[in-house]
């Protein structure tokens, strides 16, 4: 990290990016493997459901059966896939953040090691998950629900205006809550590095990634821009072959097997873009990290405090006090025997009477 410790242009982070991520493909992947798995076996269950209510499904000619099996997957998916996604997403960025900061110090890194700096801190970057979903997708997710329920209301007491307008109004929502959640997400995106590297809570995290990317907002701009064009061209590069092969298959064109090929293509697209995401994501992280260094460097002299500190000239801070982890630790039993004998109070040998 020593040669990088200067102010960097986007075109030096993004090399540098690429260069990091390469000689540490496989570990980064390994990280970001996690909740892509747990996303595909949960797209995979909503594809074993989509089969069972389609034709010839065993819920398509039993109502009660329907109803059981669409209770039990609202609920599943409510009380064990939705907490379980959010804390494997939480984690899995976390350690993605763990390891991108001891790539940057070069530093060597692993899969366990980086999760287990993760674990123990579970519930602060859980946390820091949900403020920076209530903050960049909080607004818009309200908004389009608002509309959503008044479109209802108006289409129950049949006062709903024309076609067209209503899907202007639906467009112009659509199109100011994408941008409201990109700017706000921009805007903490540096949060999560920060709560890694210096060990804070998640509140202060997101205050400090709010204040760290000020004046660096455009860059991070751009690194999001290239990074959702290089997404979708994984998406397309990885799907494309796979439903070529599906419509190739023989019967897959008949009438009777339509919804289960679409559905088949439907599962296809959702694995491809899952396993973009699981490739991108460490660009992120890395670039991301590199971001935070460039902007302590930039407002706090952090270089200046880097090389004195390796020249020992002033003391290395103290490491950030870790939390309470969210997994107690066991209580341990002390051992039968003797108890330990309290010395403190006999007199020491040089000691007068």
């Amino acid at each position: 990290m020593n040669e990088q410790l200067r102010p960097l242009n986007l075109g030096e982070i993004l090399d540098r990016t690429l260069q990091l991520y390469r000689a540490r493909f496989l570990v980064l992947l390994g990280i970001a493997a996690l909740p892509a798995g747990l996303v595909l076996a949960m797209a995979s269950a909503i594809f074993l459901m989509v089969l069972g209510f389609g034709p010839g499904g065993p819920a398509a000619n039993s109502p009660v059966l329907a109803g059981v099996l669409a209770v039990l997957f609202f609920l599943g998916a409510a009380f064990v896939a939705l907490p379980l996604l959010v804390a494997a997403l939480a984690l899995c960025r976390a350690a993605l953040n763990h390891a991108a900061a001891g790539a940057c110090r070069g530093e060597k890194i692993d899969i366990r090691s980086s999760y287990r700096l993760a674990w123990k801190q579970g519930w602060r970057y859980g946390w820091l998950s949900i403020l920076n979903w209530l903050a960049t997708a909080g607004a818009p997710v309200v908004v389009l629900g608002g509309l959503f329920f008044a479109l209802g209301i108006a289409t129950a007491l049949k006062a709903v205006p024309n076609d067209s307008l209503v899907g202007l109004v639906f467009l112009a929502v659509l199109l100011g809550a994408s941008v409201f959640y990109v700017v706000a997400q921009i805007r903490l995106w540096l949060s999560f590095s920060a709560c890694v590297v210096e060990g804070i809570d998640a509140w202060q995290a997101v205050k400090r990634g709010y204040t760290l990317s000020q004046g660096t907002r455009g860059r991070l701009f751009v690194l999001w821009i290239l990074g959702d064009v290089l997404g979708r061209v994984l998406t397309v590069a990885l799907a494309v072959p796979l439903i070529i092969a599906i419509e190739l298959v023989p019967g897959a064109n008949n009438p009777q097997h339509q919804e289960a090929a679409g559905s088949a293509i439907l599962w296809v697209l959702t694995g491809c873009y899952v396993a973009s995401q699981a490739l991108i994501q460490p660009v992120y992280a890395i670039a991301l990290m590199l971001f935070y260094y460039d902007q302590r460097i930039r407002k706090e002299g952090f270089d200046i405090e880097w090389l004195m500190e390796q020249a020992g000239m002033v003391a290395a801070p103290a490491p950030a006090v870790e939390g309470v982890p969210w997994m107690p630790p066991v209580a341990r039993k002390p051992l039968p025997g003797p108890a330990a004998t309290d010395y403190s109070s006999e007199p020491h040998s040089g000691d007068t009477a």
